[in-house]
């Protein structure tokens, strides 16, 4: 059978949108799993980036002692896991593999239905490019993470903070553009004249200050900074505890000091949930109750979560729901600055 191009553009911005979206609940669950897979300290466990062939996992006893091996040379291993044997080895392999399994699967579920959709002319006019971005953020995602792993292999027992926070924030951009995008598809759906929404300064202000706040709780995450008091609202009896050894120069203290991180990204949050209401608000009186009840609801569930994270000693299940609901937020607060934008189009 012989495929045949459409002599003329024949647009299909529902079956587009459609498709963006369950590439954005992939993405969720790529950001859920790897989650999991921070929290089970399993990131290090693979140590070497092989795009293709490292989609086969051990398949025999001595490729699984192969695999072990490698990882024996990395320093955590050397200083903090000695004593861990081959089938505690296999627990943290399997999440950092899952983790890049999806991410791999991720990749081919977006290119193929997009080289078959550029195939069929059915992108709509506009959109070639954005859906060219976003699969290249895609590819960049991947590159990010060896980066983030490779700085944990060597003098290291864990992978840079900083790494870490590009790379989580990177995946929410992907997210929030497929989101976005879907949008203003199911907008032509409507109505072929529609125009893409705008991105106003409203809202580029709200989503710069969720930014700011994810990119702490990233921060929390790769310093383990939750651990350091597991005490609400006040830190060993105080507002801010007492005798901190702080660092030089002052501003390295929000990035690198685990005390500080954790106290601004405690009280950070109620000024970015502020604003999210704020949006909220606003959304609902253009008539989009949907998104605006929805942001409203999970910043309600974030900080419970969050409460519940330090006051358990960053318990796995509860850790693991704070980041799954923040990802749920990105896409809640990007909808409502969507429908807003559409009003001032």
């Amino acid at each position: 059978m012989i495929l045949s191009r459409p002599p003329a553009p024949s647009p299909r911005p529902r079956q587009i949108a459609n498709w963006l979206l369950c590439i954005a609940l992939l993405v969720f669950l790529m950001v859920v799993i790897g989650g999991i897979t921070r929290l089970t300290e399993s990131g290090l466990s693979i140590t070497q980036w092989n795009p293709v062939s490292g989609a086969i996992p051990p398949l025999s006893h001595s490729d699984w002692v192969k695999e072990f091996s490698l990882y024996q040379s990395t320093t955590e291993y050397q200083t903090v896991n000695r004593h861990m044997t081959l089938a505690e080895f296999k627990f943290i392999f399997f999440w950092e593999y899952f983790h890049r399994l999806i991410g791999r699967f991720v990749g081919v579920a977006f290119a193929l239905p997009f080289i078959w959709f550029a195939w069929k002319r059915a992108i709509p006019s506009g959109y070639g490019w954005r859906l060219a971005a976003l699969f290249a953020l895609g590819g960049l995602q991947g590159a990010i993470g060896w980066w983030m792993v490779a700085s944990g292999l060597v003098n290291r027992i864990d992978v840079s903070h900083i790494r870490l926070a590009v790379h989580l924030l990177n995946a929410f951009l992907i997210m929030g553009g497929l989101v976005w995008t879907a949008w203003d598809l199911r907008a032509l759906v409507r109505n072929p004249a529609a125009r893409p929404a705008r991105l106003g300064g409203f809202a580029i202000f709200i989503m710069l200050m969720l930014a700011a706040q994810l990119c702490l709780g990233a921060f929390t995450a790769g310093l383990r900074a939750g651990y350091a008091f597991d005490s609400w609202p006040l830190m060993g009896g105080r507002l801010f505890p007492q005798d901190v050894a702080m660092l030089e120069p002052l501003w390295r203290n929000i990035i690198d000091n685990p005390i500080v991180v954790q106290f601004a990204h405690r009280w950070f949050a109620w000024v970015v949930a502020g604003a999210l209401v704020l949006l909220a608000l606003r959304t609902q009186r253009v008539g989009s109750k949907g998104p605006a009840h929805a942001v409203m609801t999970l910043v309600g569930l974030q900080i419970i979560l969050g409460i519940s994270t330090l006051l358990s000693g960053v318990a796995l299940w509860i850790a693991v729901a704070h980041q799954a609901v923040a990802a749920l937020l990105v896409a809640a607060t990007v909808i409502c600055c969507h429908q807003l934008g559409r009003r001032e189009r």
